[in-house]
């Protein structure tokens, strides 16, 4: 599976499907053509371009609902729920968040925020989604066993990166891809400090992406 970073929280997993997790990038367009989308919360960067798009989508029940009124193909699940969808699984993970569906002109309530664990070739990928520190991150570690954990750093929205830190600690993913940070001034991080910190304290690898970087992620055997 090759795993790209395309920006702010946006990834690509590709492998034998295309899977594209909270579509937004600031640029703008994206330029892509994915199986399925998914979508962590109705912000509007991270629901970003899921109705232009017009993919097969997995998303919360109310957001679900909303993308379904515009013609969109959805699988709903809730917080706890594993699906399996065009060979790829998803289970969705609790987040500390909010979420307001707003491209909706004022918008109304999008359902609580989440994660996920998705599943492919093999290979388990946990996006958080955006997100407090919370204990419980050491169940989706002991439960699904992620090979690779993208974790928000940017503070203010979302932890920073002394809680990012502790979480990676407790998720256990071997690999850490640090996302939502640098996109504005508000979010600002030093990352390569964060990578710093982690490597010199644990035996956890922190993969610095640029925007439109990539990780080739292979299967353990």
């Amino acid at each position: 599976m090759r795993l790209s970073w395309l920006g702010h929280a946006c990834v690509m997993l590709e492998g034998s499907r295309q899977v594209l997790i909270d579509p937004y990038i600031p640029e703008g367009k994206l330029d892509l053509s994915p199986d399925l989308v998914a979508i962590t919360h109705g912000h509007e960067d991270h629901f970003g371009e899921v109705i232009r798009l017009h993919r097969k989508t997995v998303a919360i029940t109310e957001i679900g609902k909303y993308l379904r009124s515009k013609g969109l193909t959805v699988e709903t699940m809730n917080l706890g729920g594993t699906i399996t969808v065009d060979g790829v699984s998803f289970t969705m993970t609790p987040a500390l968040h909010s979420s307001w569906l707003e491209s909706c002109g004022f918008g109304f309530y999008g359902g609580t925020a989440c994660g996920f664990v998705v599943g492919m070739d093999g290979v388990r990928v946990y996006h958080a989604g955006d997100t407090a520190l919370f204990s419980d991150m050491r169940l989706i570690g002991d439960l699904y066993r992620p090979d690779v954990a993208l974790l928000p750093i940017g503070g203010r929205f979302t932890m920073g990166p002394d809680e990012a830190m502790m979480a990676a600690n407790l998720v256990g993913a071997k690999t850490v891809i640090p996302i939502h940070y640098n996109t504005w001034p508000a979010i600002t991080q030093d990352v390569e400090r964060f990578k710093q910190a982690i490597e010199r304290t644990t035996d956890i690898r922190v993969q610095v992406l640029p925007p439109g970087g990539y990780l080739d992620l292979v299967a353990e055997q």
